[in-house]
């Protein structure tokens, strides 16, 4: 892998910020607008509830976990997109670049816009409704990973639906986070589900995750067993979408595919 050439995927997508900074404003916006959204959610439910403790770091923080996650799929994603939005697929691939350098340079555009919005989203909650978790120390940060790389193996299964089904499949993408919420246990425990969705609840890894978060806010240990196997989950859908990346792109390349790739369809 030749880094330069990933940097260069990389310093084209900050000359497009430079060039616009309306493309940053999002960064911020949208996680400004969920924070506030479920910090007064959450304030409202502490004031009726009555429950003896509080509801901020149950859904506050499964909120900012969640928009975690969505942001490294997204960052990755909208990187692609850029070049399909611009017809600049094709010339991309016509220079030596490699398609693991490629995706390279994607994931690194992708991870630092999630953690830009990472640590905007982190003050936000600490200062207006005071929920910090630098309480939790490094203890967070397995966590994290989990929910990081599942982001990042999102984002590059989107590229690769693009890529097969054309630009016009854009919005099979975006809802994905959406569609797994529910799944994932992001705001209730996977036994709050009916037993038949169960299963399926334990086969996401980000699963793992919320119920662990849940059982460390309640005082109890870290579930490091449970915890290891969303890891294991994790990494093993990171290859299977780059896998399935790289042979969505050998079959464009075979069947003339990525010629005929225009801003519609790719029939």
């Amino acid at each position: 892998m030749n880094f330069t050439r990933v940097g260069a995927v990389v310093l084209r997508q900050l000359y497009l910020y430079a060039g616009s900074p309306q493309r940053v404003l999002p960064l911020f916006v949208w996680v400004t607008v969920d924070i506030l959204l479920w910090g007064f959610i959450t304030r409202f439910l502490n004031q009726v509830g009555h429950a003896g403790f509080s509801f901020v770091p149950y859904l506050l923080g499964a909120v900012l976990l969640w928009d975690f996650l969505t942001r490294v799929m997204q960052g990755i994603t909208t990187a692609f997109f850029e070049d399909v939005w611009s017809r600049n697929f094709l010339n991309v691939f016509a220079t030596p670049l490699k398609t693991s350098e490629y995706i390279a340079g994607l994931v690194t555009i992708g991870v630092t816009n999630s953690l830009i919005a990472l640590a905007a989203m982190v003050t936000l909650a600490w200062l207006a409704f005071g929920l910090s978790f630098f309480a939790y120390g490094l203890a967070m940060l397995p966590f994290l990973a989990v929910l990081f790389l599942t982001g990042i193996a999102l984002g590059v299964l989107g590229c690769g639906m693009v890529l097969r089904l054309g630009p016009a499949s854009e919005w099979l993408i975006w809802p994905i986070p959406t569609v797994l919420a529910p799944l994932s246990a992001v705001y209730y425990p996977v036994s709050a589900l009916p037993h038949w969705l169960q299963p399926i609840s334990r086969v996401l890894a980000p699963s793992y995750v919320f119920d662990g978060m849940r059982q460390v806010v309640a005082g109890k240990p870290a579930p490091w067993g449970e915890l290891a196997v969303g890891g294991g989950l994790a990494l093993l859908y990171l290859a299977a979408a780059a896998l399935f990346f790289a042979a969505i792109y050998r079959y464009a390349i075979r069947t003339g595919l990525i010629a005929r790739y225009s801003a519609e369809t790719v029939t």
